[in-house]
């Protein structure tokens, strides 16, 4: 069947794209697996999901990630090793060789918005040459219902994605043949050398990082979210393979999003309209919902492993990826909440998984404590989110939960969630998703089971009253009792074979917190540093230049 042609306000033109062979404007989720199939860029398989394969590029490639320097943002942006500049002349003549390219190739288009709430909506447009990667942006942004509204779209940023032209970083300017680059004054993204569709999402939410603080005043997090039957609201900060997903995914709870939210004067709302879950080792009885997904047509399954003969999934398969994910829009879910939005959170949970085994699994924490802990963002990367790791995790701190992503200096989200947490008496909590018994090798990684109870018992209030001891080298405050826990679990020192070994493990994870957090002591108050953990002598971090 042909494609209604519809009259679009902003075509191609206005990006500079010509003489393209055949352009397919918003099409829907059967018409884009028809393409997919017709092109050859996946397959379907059993129950309806279609598999693709992203070859080299499994994950994302933060070092081929750069910011354009150029007037209009270059005195906010927090330049470093996250935002890499890169020069508006070799922006140029890239995006002027990426258009050259693009002449003669068939283009998919997906007019689409980020930001459930309206007053905060960034309109887009993703231009791709994959079928798949445009059902990707349909499943994963909020899609616009209205064909009058799509014909009259006008983004406010594109991204154009071309996964098979390679730069050449001696005339580019580039690391590699991989480029994610950001221009805020001409409101594009280039994205190219790379199949993963990680990429797409997360430039978007990078646009978002820099743009709602800085002009809304709005708190742009790392977190998934979710809703109570009496309408209250949690957060869950925390990086890719921590638990964003899994735990808010609860049958028990409405979901407001999975990965990415804003916290506004009114309160939280997500910025997508998908979910893009981790797909390796899913168990249908620990993550019902997710599990189920990965059965449902219009999932798109990327680098799971599926039998070529009865098109069955083996979801354990780690050959091609420990990454492998599954992008599905959040009407997969039965329990969300319809307008992807919530009140102030009652609960701010941030999840680490903690590959030395030193952290409780669950402590409450001061507000003090939970603004070190946020500018922190202590955690280990989990193998295969990003490209060049090592299968075991890598044990980082990654500020704010999600330094590859946050273009303003970190202290502008810290301030903005200690004013949120101040006015909306917010309790905090810090939870150990990794491993207990031992380090990474020795002991083992953290009971789905009992991580669940903890979080129950968190949103039912239940651990608010339970009796507390500090912590005596981190000082945040460890429940003595929790339902459906066993009481030695909660005491990680007590699940070591060698308490010593744990206490000098313990010492020298204070003195990597310690050394850290050495980059940011010039913007914190004190009550902020002494919410830190206690040297190896005992004594806190030193304090200079507090303001």
């Amino acid at each position: 069947m042909a494609q209604k042609i519809l009259k679009h306000k902003v075509g191609l033109e206005h990006h500079g794209i010509r003489n393209v062979k055949q352009s397919f404007w918003n099409l829907s989720t059967p018409e884009l697996y028809e393409h997919i199939i017709r092109n050859q860029e996946g397959h379907l398989s059993h129950l309806g999901p279609v598999v693709v394969t992203t070859g080299e590029h499994t994950g994302r490639s933060p070092n081929d990630r750069f910011i354009v320097q150029e007037p209009s943002s270059q005195e906010n942006v927090w330049w470093g090793k996250v935002n890499e500049p890169f020069a508006m002349d070799k922006f140029d003549s890239l995006y002027e060789r990426v258009l050259a390219y693009l002449q003669g190739k068939n283009v998919y288009v997906q007019d689409c918005m980020a930001g459930s709430d309206p007053k905060y909506q960034l309109h887009i447009r993703v231009i791709t040459e994959y079928a798949w990667q445009s059902l990707f942006a349909r499943n994963m942004f909020i899609q616009i219902k209205d064909r009058l509204k799509l014909e009259n779209h006008s983004p406010a940023f594109t991204i154009i994605g071309v996964p098979n032209f390679k730069a050449v970083p001696k005339i580019d300017g580039t690391n590699s043949e991989t480029f994610i680059i950001i221009d805020f004054s001409k409101q594009l993204i280039l994205i190219g050398g790379t199949h993963y569709a990680g990429e797409i999402k997360k430039s978007i939410f990078s646009v978002l990082n820099y743009l709602l603080p800085h002009r809304h005043k709005v708190l742009s997090m790392h977190c998934s979210a979710n809703m109570g039957e009496d309408n209250d609201t949690a957060i869950f900060f925390g990086l890719s393979g921590t638990g964003k997903t899994t735990l808010s995914t609860d049958p028990h709870r409405k979901l407001i999003g999975d990965d990415e939210h804003g916290w506004s004067q009114e309160g939280v709302f997500n910025f997508e309209g998908g979910c893009y879950a981790k797909a390796i080792r899913l168990n249908p009885k620990a993550e019902p919902d997710i599990h189920e997904c990965t059965r449902r047509f219009g999932t798109i399954l990327e680098n799971v492993v599926m039998d070529p003969t009865t098109r069955r999934l083996d979801l354990d398969d780690a050959s091609l990826t420990e990454n492998t994910r599954a992008a599905y829009p959040l009407t997969h879910i039965a329990h969300t909440v319809e307008d992807r939005r919530g009140g102030h959170p009652k609960n701010v949970i941030m999840l680490t998984c903690d590959a030395y085994g030193i952290m409780p699994p669950v402590a409450k924490l001061t507000p003090e404590q939970a603004m070190y802990h946020f500018i922190s963002g202590y955690t280990a990367k989990v193998a295969g989110t990003e490209r060049g790791m090592s299968r075991e995790p890598t044990a980082v701190f990654s500020t704010c939960f999600g330094a590859p992503f946050m273009v303003l200096h970190p202290s502008v989200y810290a301030n903005l969630l200690g004013q949120r947490i101040a006015d909306h008496h917010v309790h905090c909590w810090l939870v150990n998703t990794g491993w207990t018994g031992g380090p990474y090798g020795v002991g083992e990684r953290m009971s789905i089971a009992h991580t669940r109870a903890m979080i129950n018992a968190i949103l039912d209030g239940k651990l608010s009253s339970v009796e507390t001891r500090p912590d005596p080298i981190f000082g945040i405050h460890v429940p003595t009792s929790c339902p459906d826990v066993p009481a030695e679990v909660l005491n990680p020192r007590n699940t070591w074979k060698n308490p010593k070994a744990y206490d000098e493990k313990a010492r020298e994870l204070a003195a990597q917190f310690v050394e850290n957090f050495k980059e940011y002591e010039s913007a914190v108050s004190r009550e902020i540093l002494e919410g830190g953990p206690r040297l190896p002598n005992g004594k806190k971090a030193s304090i200079k230049k507090i303001k």
